[in-house]
């Protein structure tokens, strides 16, 4: 069996022994996965490539954090009605998800720098906008990619008891209408996780089945650092210079564009018609197929021909190339895809990729409406 610990780039640090007794087993790598490796380490080699350190990307992360700076400064500090607020507000709800499509996404994963204190500070800018950097680790760094679409381990696609998104979760009569009632949802998706997700998540000690080391020394200083600065930016300040409605209004429009971005980039890649939902063989830990494979199956790629897209949404798009190599900067995805899919067709793994972004939206809602619909069992 594989320690996908090792091969999700992950390293000892991630271990999470605290709820080894929830680790499933993946199936032996049958060569893809080293075989992959090797042609996607050769390709870098060859064209003198870097994995991480990318120009492009400190580029970029100058540009959105300007956006992020300004977009505030004017909301705050200069506009004065409510048709200057709205746009700006917008604005800024956008450029949050920027900051995390592109610059702490790639810090997290350790794929934005060589130097692990470049990544930390980079990872770091999700507490400037009132996430947990450490939390985010654990729930999507380790549990989401280690067990991609698998029920209880993967937290990503556990919507409670507003919606389904996996065969293995049970059916409520409501769910019949989640593909319509679901959209203005996700834009409460970044409320709930400012005020309770990381709370909750910090008493329990646990995400889904698996358990993990709360914060300790300087992650808690950190921690509970991060989520005062957030609530000073988003609250504190604003309330020196507008009224107690008004700061709350513009914060619920801004998060609710934060929440719908976030939510409708992760679910074209993992809750759409395409991606496979693997379960654990019965009555045991062990899954079928071997972790590189279950990547590939349970993720699909969308718009890969736009540029735009690409930039927009860190690269996300190229989703699957992500998983097999989440320590890569992400402006190496279009780079390395199709090595990853030519290899995927000589070993016989399924690559599937919905052709652009309104493909990938209507996709997802016809696996909304399939999975609320009435006899459609887990």
């Amino acid at each position: 069996m594989q320690d996908v610990t090792q091969v999700a780039g992950f390293g000892a640090g991630h271990r999470n022994d605290e709820g080894a007794t929830q680790r499933l087993k993946f199936a032996a790598d049958t060569g893809f996965h080293r075989e992959l490796r090797r042609r996607v380490e050769a390709l870098f080699r060859e064209r003198g490539i870097r994995e991480r350190d990318c120009p492009r990307m400190y580029f970029k992360t100058a540009v959105v954090l300007a956006a992020f700076a300004l977009s505030y400064g004017l909301l705050v500090f200069a506009v004065r009605t409510w048709w200057q607020a709205l746009p700006l507000a917008v604005l800024l709800g956008l450029t949050i998800a920027e900051i995390g499509f592109n610059i702490q996404h790639d810090g997290g994963h350790k794929a934005y720098s060589s130097r692990p204190w470049v990544n930390k500070l980079m990872a770091m800018t999700l507490d400037l906008v009132g996430g947990s950097s450490y939390m985010w680790r654990w729930k999507h760094v380790v549990f989401h990619h280690m067990y991609v679409n698998v029920v209880g381990h993967d937290t990503d696609i556990d919507l409670g008891i507003f919606g389904r998104l996996s065969p293995q979760q049970p059916r409520r009569g409501v769910y019949r209408w989640q593909q319509w009632y679901l959209w203005p949802l996700y834009g409460l998706m970044a409320i709930k996780w400012h005020f309770y997700d990381d709370y909750r998540d910090f008493i329990t000690g646990r995400m889904g089945v698996n358990r993990f080391p709360r914060p300790r020394g300087w992650e808690l200083v950190l921690f509970v650092g991060g989520k005062l600065v957030f609530l000073v930016l988003a609250f504190g300040i604003p309330l020196l210079f507008h009224p107690l409605w008004v700061v709350l209004l513009f914060y619920v429009i801004t998060v609710g564009v934060l929440g719908v971005a976030l939510s409708v980039v992760f679910q074209l890649a993992h809750a759409v018609e395409e991606a496979r939902f693997p379960a654990p063989q019965p009555g045991t830990t062990r899954m079928q197929e071997p972790w590189a494979v279950h990547q590939v199956e349970a993720t699909v790629d969308f718009a890969r021909g736009n540029r735009l897209v690409s930039w927009l949404v860190g690269g996300l798009n190229f989703q699957i190339e992500h998983h097999l190599f989440p320590t890569i900067c992400h402006a190496n995805y279009q780079t390395i895809s199709n090595v990853v899919e030519d290899t995927c067709r000589e070993y016989g793994v399924p690559y599937k990729a919905n052709l652009n972004f309104h493909a990938a939206v209507a996709s997802h809602y016809r696996w909304l409406k399939h999975m609320g619909a009435a006899g459609v069992a887990g």
